[in-house]
């Protein structure tokens, strides 16, 4: 290989330009453009090439749009030949769809693989910005890219689902308010993407079952102590059980928002501001109810050396998701707190919609 890089650096180089807004290309004959950071320049050098661009967005955006989503994920509209820049967002972006509730008609694509623009919605996700995508068949991409100077990705490698491997880079000693025997691991994945933290109560026994907590990185309350989750509670609250009780482990990960990102997340409490619950806002936007990965927590239990776990979760798909990973839940232990007026409504969507044991 030398200093090629592999299918891994090749994919965080395209998550890297996509947030720029600089086009990738795919190998299976596609370029392909972010749209949150497309600009009209580009979108006029698009145009320049000829064929037809298309903008991929999920089946729930599509479903906002009443676009048909043939492929059934995912919906291929056509961008009509006057379509302005302003326009492509607004068809990808839910922020005004109130205001301006009609985009279309739109015509959809149903004939012809989607595959490339599957993978382009699964770059996007990645990267952390909308979920819609430009995507342009190209004939030789292979020079097209080097052409452009654009990073050449595998498609079918932006949709492998296997977890990268995550590499345990440091610890040290790290006395706490809940417990000075305290411990901070360092974890670094080999795709280039956010690292996640272990904080380690005490000496926990590796040969039996540690309190532990999966916690997503929540800015707005684990930090500013918003009043719209209950994430800063339960993260303090976790802590303090495994002070008291003189061990354990609280894994730190970083996927915000339920992984869709901080914009993402801000863009969902706008539209919470609109009259919609947690849930409906993720599907506006092109999202899952839940973007998140408990395989990374899984594993990184593992290499801490643990098998067993009681685990501070009120989310069944937590426990479900560590049993599958291989790692046993011998008991869940309830994180009722943090309920206040102003998120009394997002606890019964969670109960209702996401199945929180509350």
């Amino acid at each position: 290989m030398g200093f090629n890089p592999d299918i891994t650096e090749r994919l965080a180089r395209a998550r890297a330009d996509l947030r720029m807004g600089v086009p990738v290309v795919f190998d299976g004959g596609a370029v392909v453009l972010a749209v949150e950071t497309l600009d009209s320049a580009r979108l006029a050098h698009l145009r320049e090439l000829g064929g037809t661009p298309v903008l991929a967005v999920t089946s729930w955006r599509a479903q906002t749009l009443k676009a048909h989503a043939y492929d059934g994920d995912l919906a291929r509209i056509e961008l009509p030949f006057d379509a302005d820049l302003s326009w492509v967002q607004s068809v990808a972006d839910p922020a005004d769809d109130l205001r301006s509730p009609m985009k279309g008609p739109v015509k959809t694509q149903r004939d012809g693989d989607a595959g490339l623009h599957r993978a382009a919605i699964a770059l996007t996700k990645a990267a952390r910005l909308l979920p819609a995508a430009v995507v342009l068949p190209i004939n030789d991409p292979v020079g097209f890219a080097r052409d452009n100077d654009l990073t050449l990705v595998p498609a079918d490698g932006a949709l492998n689902d296997a977890l990268s491997p995550h590499n345990h880079i440091i610890s040290a000693r790290l006395p706490l308010q809940v417990s000075e025997a305290g411990r901070l691991h360092i974890f670094r994945p080999d795709d280039g993407a956010e690292e996640h933290y272990a904080v380690e109560i005490g000496q926990p026994d590796r040969d039996k079952p540690v309190l532990s907590r999966l916690h997503s990185a929540c800015f707005t309350g684990d930090l500013l102590g918003s009043l719209k989750c209950d994430c800063g509670p339960q993260l303090r609250g976790a802590l303090a059980q495994m002070g008291e009780e003189g061990a354990g482990v609280l894994l730190y990960l970083n996927q915000e928002g339920r992984g869709i990102g901080l914009a993402n997340k801000m863009r969902a409490y706008s539209l919470q501001d609109q009259g919609f619950d947690t849930v409906e806002a993720n599907h506006r936007l092109g999202f899952e109810d839940d973007e998140r990965d408990f395989r990374i927590g899984a594993e990184i239990l593992k290499r801490m050396g643990f098998s067993q776990v009681r685990l501070l979760t009120n989310n069944p798909a937590k426990v479900a998701r560590m049993e599958s990973c291989g790692i046993q839940v011998v008991e869940r232990v309830p994180l009722r707190v943090g309920e206040n007026a102003h998120n009394h409504d997002y606890l019964r969507t969670k109960a209702a919609k996401s199945g929180h044991l509350l």
